[in-house]
């Protein structure tokens, strides 16, 4: 029995929400190229809530997400062939999606933060005492973030939340690796000094 391609793009739909999914990410990215908007949507499945939190945290405007992902999707969709192979597709759509949220914040100077607090244990390190958590609240976990830059929310988003390694997240951000790990550095250092001045 021959596999239709129809049935060829669901499947690799069906296998991109399954961890380790970069071959089937390939396979539907060559789609993608040769014009097929199954394979598009397919992707845009995978790719829409993954962007959504990515965009939300890195802005903190939950007004410019939607744009944002259309703006990286479209990139997607129109360039799919600017893709280079010398990283994960992953990499290059945060990146894309990344810029897309610089230019943002560039022209909107307006921030607000959306945060789970249960997230943000992992992210104070040893330091933290899982007993503090009680006095955490979204409205602390605003403020918190609200001392970071957006740089440094981004590498806290990508590391924690999209479980990237720094190598990922410097080709994504556009800087070398110690740049990702001094910004990730700098962000625990503000987050555990908020933290000391709270129970203050």
């Amino acid at each position: 029995m021959n596999e239709t391609e129809s049935d060829t793009v669901q499947r690799i739909g069906a296998a991109l929400k399954q961890p380790g999914a970069e071959e089937d990410e390939n396979a539907l990215l060559r789609l993608i190229i040769e014009g097929d908007t199954s394979a598009f949507e397919e992707f845009y499945k995978a790719y829409y809530p993954k962007l959504q939190r990515f965009i939300l945290r890195v802005t903190g405007d939950p007004d410019v997400v939607e744009e944002l992902i259309q703006e990286t999707l479209l990139v997607v969709w129109k360039k799919p062939e600017s893709f280079n192979y010398g990283s994960k597709i992953s990499t290059w759509v945060f990146g894309i999606a990344h810029n897309k949220a610089l230019k943002s914040m560039a022209k909107d100077a307006r921030r607000k933060n959306d945060v789970n607090v249960d997230d943000w244990v992992d992210i104070l390190s040893d330091d933290f005492d899982s007993s503090d958590q009680g006095w955490v609240n979204e409205q602390w976990l605003s403020n918190a973030m609200e001392i970071l830059t957006p740089e440094q929310r981004a590498v806290i988003e990508l590391t924690f939340y999209h479980e990237l390694p720094y190598h990922e997240i410097a080709k994504i951000l556009d800087c070398p690796e110690n740049t990702v790990k001094t910004r990730m550095f700098h962000a625990r250092k503000k987050l555990q000094a908020f933290v000391t001045n709270q129970e203050n």
